[in-house]
């Protein structure tokens, strides 16, 4: 894997391209607010949520000082350089192997002794460094005081303290790197000694290394020194590469300094120089900061004793998700509530009328270009329309998600699941990449929470999580379930909602119980996160992640929606039927089914009709393998195709509530299907990606479509059958 931003590669004979910027790499702990931090130095919008596997990948963002423009990176956070996950080889490799000029290390300064682990390792790399005391305003009010200037001393490279999410101390941060960059500051960090016994050997194996390194990666020589110590695998096949015929030599001189270590000292050499580690944060920390008299058991203590309260936990998380869908369909949509206001007087039914006007306006098309008129009214306004028409909904949903995010609440979600999810078979970490993919309520996607089982260890983990992770209910099924819901239990939304949630979290345990039972057999790994201190949400923060979201929805309505609706029009419309006795053509709705769409949905009717489907509803959910969101405008279009008169042409919620074979039972086995079947195609390349193979993401679709088919019918029959 090559975690580094192209221009930035080194060139094969050794050093970075001259003509490409400096680089700032910023490495830290997960929840330092290292993310913050980035998009304040950079200007950039990027995600910030309050646990761990955000970002995965390096995110990169530019920054101007004094004229001068510098390349920013933003490494996975990772609590040490060993490779036992994703992000934390992506970090070290791209430190070792990519020449970053500075490295900034974030802190969190109200937990500087755990942070401080991680800068005792990048000091070693022997690459320069600053710290950055990140959230040092938690820090103050929690009565932690932190001698900066002492710190600086003791580690021997610059401290500088800010605030990421409110932007204080960054234009200090940026020109001490800037200092740095230009020499007039020093950054090499104090040499790191381990004990007189370890020393020798570290010093003697880094002696040896030299001879062998590259000029690139020859000043860390010590890091590669202890890392041999530790037995770190990754680290111990580079240096055979490196070495080549001195490679046995380099492998006996490790193993024999580390059994003497662990002979002298009765203990693992890796445990050994972990120890010394944590002995220099330890003692850091006591040199340069003063605790005051505030009692540890703070607001966020208080707090969490009832949050994550193993009886309380979960009923607030219910009550939590529940308000959650409650207002965002106050609203969006229902501001009945509201004094003199009704009607279309609400941001859905705004833009309802917007398009209903677009439509009125095309109206004079259908005498003289009967085809364009179908072609823009069906496949742009009804069906490009009804997907833009959620937007309001999609934009509270983001908004509550994003506030909630930034809280630190979702940390608290994923330990309040653990328990949970170990019962089923799944590791507790997967539960950040569930909350990721729509585990909280419906504003989630797959596509990064696939990618968030990047941080499990085991592949095993990692393959389950990827299996269940799209049974969550991510944004794009919102559209379909707000109109399934709006048509048909417009007063009961909240419990529909919260009955949705509920159900996907159910099939997603069964199905991870049922995979590790039968197909993916293994072990669980434990599992360990921060719970991250409470914080009042940052405005700004919070509506640009909203907005981003929003952002990306609206472009894909107008992009890969579009382009859908177009095709699905296309084999909706052709071939025409012939003209009757008379000359005349026939209605429109024996035209559509006679078209290719119409054939092919009737005959999945013998099968889907089981679920209550008709053929109509078939080409809708066929569009949604590609997306979600084309069920909604695939529906729009095949039933504004069917009209002959448009002044009869009614919104789709209205149209569906009204049309002979539809009722709540349809509704529910269809969101019931919609929930689960296929994942999209850009998930199912993802996991074909992340898998490294077809085979499961063949598996993924075929699967899920089972369960989602079976499930369908068993409550459309029962239904049936209770009358």
């Amino acid at each position: 894997m090559d975690p580094s931003p192209g221009r930035h590669r080194r060139r094969r004979g050794g050093g970075t391209d001259p003509a490409a910027d400096p680089v700032i790499a910023l490495a830290g702990n997960p929840n330092a607010g290292k993310t913050s931090l980035f998009n304040a130095m950079t200007g950039a919008v990027q995600q910030v949520s309050n646990y761990p596997g955000v970002t995965v990948e390096c995110k990169e963002g530019s920054a101007r000082r004094n004229g001068r423009r510098y390349s920013v990176v933003d490494l996975p956070g990772t609590y040490s350089l060993t490779a036992f996950s994703q992000e934390e080889t992506v970090a070290r490799d791209f430190i070792l192997g990519h020449g970053p000029v500075l490295v900034v290390n974030v802190v969190d300064a109200s937990n500087l002794e755990r942070n401080l682990y991680l800068s005792v390792q990048l000091m070693e790399m022997r690459v320069p460094v600053i710290v950055a005391l990140n959230m040092s305003d938690v820090a103050e009010k929690r009565g932690i005081r932190i001698n900066a200037e002492t710190l600086s001393k003791m580690l021997g490279v610059p401290v500088v303290k800010t605030v990421g999410s409110r932007g204080r101390g960054v234009e200090e941060l940026l020109d001490t790197c800037a200092a740095v960059m230009d020499g007039a500051v020093e950054a090499v960090p104090t040499s790191i000694r381990y004990g007189h016994l370890v020393d020798e050997e570290v010093d003697t194996l880094a002696r040896m290394l030299e001879e062998v390194l590259p000029g690139d990666t020859s000043q860390a020589a010590q890091w590669f020194a202890v890392k041999l110590l530790e037995k770190d695998d990754v680290v111990a096949r580079q240096v055979r590469e490196f070495a080549g015929d001195r490679a046995g030599a380099l492998d006996r001189a490790a193993f024999e300094a580390a059994a003497r270590i662990e002979r002298h000292f009765n203990d693992d050499a890796a445990t050994i120089i972990a120890e010394r580690r944590y002995g220099i944060a330890a003692g850091a920390t006591r040199q340069c900061v003063h605790f005051g008299a505030e009692s540890l058991r703070d607001l966020t203590d208080r707090i969490d004793m009832v949050v994550c309260n193993r009886l309380l936990g979960p009923a607030i998380l219910v009550g939590v998700v529940a308000a959650l869908f409650f207002w965002v369909f106050k609203l969006s949509d229902e501001w009945a509530w509201v004094p003199w206001v009704g009607g279309w007087v609400s941001p859905t039914g705004m833009v309802e009328w917007g398009f209903a006007r677009l439509s009125d306006m095309l109206d004079g098309l259908q005498p003289r270009l009967p085809m364009l008129h179908s072609l823009l009214d069906a496949a742009l306004v009804k069906g490009v329309g009804g997907v833009l028409g959620f937007v309001p909904l999609i934009f509270f949903m983001f908004l509550f998600i994003s506030a909630l995010e930034d809280s630190g609440y979702i940390a608290r979600v994923a330990f309040i699941l653990d328990r949970l999810l170990r019962v089923f078979g799944m590791q507790g970490k997967s539960i950040l990449a569930m909350i990721v993919s729509g585990g909280l309520g419906a504003g989630g996607c797959a596509v990064p929470g696939i990618m968030a089982t990047r941080t499990l260890r085991e592949e095993k983990d990692r393959l389950i999580t990827m299996l269940v992770a799209p049974f969550m209910n991510c944004g794009a099924k919102m559209p379909v379930y707000a109109v399934l819901i709006a048509a048909f239990f417009p007063h009961s939304r909240t419990q529909m909602m919260l009955l949705l949630w509920a159900l996907s979290w159910l099939v997603a345990l069964g199905a991870a119980w049922a995979l590790r039972r039968f197909v993916v057999r293994g072990g669980q790994t434990p599992f360990v996160m921060e719970l991250p201190p409470y914080h009042m949400p940052v405005l700004r923060g919070v509506f640009l992640h909203t907005w981003e979201r929003t952002w990306v929805y609206i472009k894909k309505a107008g992009t890969v929606i579009l382009a859908i609706n177009i095709l699905l029009w296309v084999v909706m419309y052709f071939p025409r039927p012939p003209l009757g006795p008379d000359g005349e053509a026939p209605p429109p709705s024996e035209a559509i089914a006679h078209s290719f769409a119409g054939k092919f949905g009737r005959a999945l009717e013998p099968a889907t009709s089981l679920a209550g489907f008709d053929w109509r509803t078939n080409i809708a959910l066929i569009g949604g393998f590609a997306a979600k969101e084309v069920v909604v405008g695939a529906l729009g279009t095949v039933y504004a195709m069917e009209i002959d008169d448009p002044e009869d042409a009614d919104p789709l919620v209205r149209r569906l509530a009204n049309e002979p074979g539809w009722g709540p039972l349809r509704a529910f086995a269809m969101m019931i299907f919609v929930m689960l079947y296929a994942p999209c195609v850009t998930t199912i390349a993802v996991i074909r990606r992340e898998s490294g193979s077809w085979k499961w993401a063949i598996f993924a679709t075929a699967y899920s479509t089972a369960i989602a088919f079976v499930l369908a019918v068993a409550v459309y029959q029962a239904g049936m059958l209770l009358g």
